[in-house]
């Protein structure tokens, strides 16, 4: 564990307004800061601009949140885009992270020099012997205010929430990784440290209602080594739309079931037919209104809002998506919220188009990644090629795939499936199989049958997709 960060002080005249800037994490030979630029005046401001100057020996690695230019010592930062205006009241984050252990010797902000003084926040942490990551913008729950001052109209402020705790070595995945976070292109854990959840999704639950219970889970978490539970909840298909009080009982109980056990729950409004999300949108914000409120309190819940939208435009999802955000934000303000991208969760890919759409146009809101879907033996490498592309500049996660085709049906493609998964690896993007059941199809990891017979354990009741996500997980 690193000691916490030194005090920085830039000394400028006494009637320069104040700024100062916090490391947010130190491990040895770098560091990690976060900006939170406020706009306090009465008026719009349409860009910022943020230079800070190291010392040799050190300098910017990488940023998020921001576009980075580089002359000489001096580090300039600007808007992505997305985050280029800022309202009267309003702010925006970004962040950075520092090669070598230099602070920064002078600062302006909108052109002007500021004076101030790094003030630690609470203990910094060391993410182990990994290399550093991306670390997530903070949540705006816990996060200290420090002052920056820009031209004389516009008074910004500087503020980063650093990680307070550091999760044990080992046990389950959620006592190891603690609350998760989105830091740059990455999923981080509480340490900053980057994390891959590998695990499985369900089927519908309207469907196979004995395929989850307490000895299923036991499986899965104890045996087959699965970070991630995915609750697929179907709203139309005979499901939420039905009965949502029960429907969200029965996820409130999953999530328990997951939670006992260690492992990460992620929330999936299984939205497929009609694909416009917006057809759901009050059904959306009245579920997640109600699974977030009851389950704020965990650190292991992830919420995916829309799987699988279809027939939209990007804007459309995006629409929606800032819609529901909010709602989840209300009560838990801290998980990872994901969102499902156009033409089946392809990144476009399957309707024509591509990930630009995105990266041109974010979600405009924090903590949030963008979903990818496949099926090894229907999407391959053109498909692999355009992941490996958005990796670059978004953060993605693979809440559902399969070993088959897209029906989710036929053999398994055991060739495409490791190519897959090795590309998985490398780019260090979490993912849950589909499907975790005993469906008469491909795709089931169980033998038909085995959900009434409560037969979980061990590989007698494994088709060839189970038997290869177990050994994958298990590995």
């Amino acid at each position: 564990m690193a000691a916490a960060s030194t005090a920085a002080f830039f000394a400028l005249p006494a009637n320069a307004e104040t700024a100062a800037f916090t490391v947010a994490n130190t491990w040895n030979g770098g560091y990690q800061g976060e900006i939170k630029v406020s706009n306090t005046s009465s008026s719009a401001i349409t860009t910022w601009k943020v230079e800070l100057t190291l010392p040799a020996g050190s300098s910017v690695g990488q940023a998020w949140n921001s576009t980075l230019a580089t002359s000489g010592n001096t580090y300039t930062f600007t808007p992505a885009g997305w985050n280029a205006t800022i309202g009267a009241g309003a702010s925006t984050s970004f962040g950075f992270i520092v090669n070598g252990n230099g602070r920064p010797t002078s600062c302006l902000i909108n052109g002007q020099a500021c004076t101030g003084t790094t003030t630690p926040t609470g203990p910094t942490t060391s993410p182990s012997s990994a290399s550093p990551s991306v670390p997530a913008s903070p949540s705006a729950s816990v996060s200290p205010s420090v002052p920056v001052s820009p031209s004389a109209s516009v008074s910004p402020s500087v503020s980063v929430s650093p990680s307070t705790s550091t999760p044990p070595a080992t046990g389950t995945p959620v006592a190891v990784n603690g609350q998760l976070k989105v830091c740059g292109t990455k999923l981080c854990n509480e340490s900053g440290k980057v994390v891959q959840l590998k695990g499985m999704s369900t089927h519908g639950l309207q469907w196979f209602p004995n395929c989850y219970n307490d000895a299923s889970l036991d499986v899965l978490a104890n045996e087959w080594n699965a970070d991630l539970f995915r609750i697929a909840m179907y709203v139309q298909e005979q499901g939420y739309e039905t009965n949502p009080a029960a429907f969200t009982a029965r996820v409130n109980s999953l999530v328990d079931e997951a939670s006992e056990r260690g492992m990460y729950a992620m929330i999936d409004f299984h939205i497929l037919n009609p694909g416009d999300p917006a057809y759901n949108l009050e059904r959306a914000k009245t579920f997640f209104r109600e699974v977030s409120a009851r389950n704020a309190a965990k650190k292991n819940v992830i919420y995916e809002i829309a799987n699988e939208p279809n027939g939209v435009s990007w804007a459309q999802i995006k629409a929606y998506a800032e819609q529901v955000i909010p709602v989840i934000r209300a009560n838990d303000p801290d998980a990872v919220v994901i969102v499902g991208t156009r033409g089946w969760s392809s990144l476009g890919v399957s309707e024509g188009s591509n990930s630009s759409e995105i990266v041109n146009n974010p979600v405009n809101a924090s903590n949030v990644m963008y979903t990818f879907h496949y099926y090894a033996a229907s999407h391959k490498d053109n498909y692999r090629a355009e992941v490996e592309r958005a990796a670059a500049s978004l953060p993605l996660f693979v809440t559902e795939f399969g070993t088959v085709t897209y029906t989710g049906d036929g053999a398994v493609d055991t060739a495409s499936s490791n190519a897959w998964f090795n590309l998985l690896d490398r780019l260090q993007i979490g993912y849950a199989n589909w499907t975790f059941s005993d469906a008469n199809e491909g795709s089931a990891a169980l033998k038909p049958g085995t959900c009434n017979a409560g037969t979980f354990s061990g590989t007698g009741s494994l088709t060839e997709s189970g038997a290869l996500l177990r050994n994958r997980l298990r590995a």
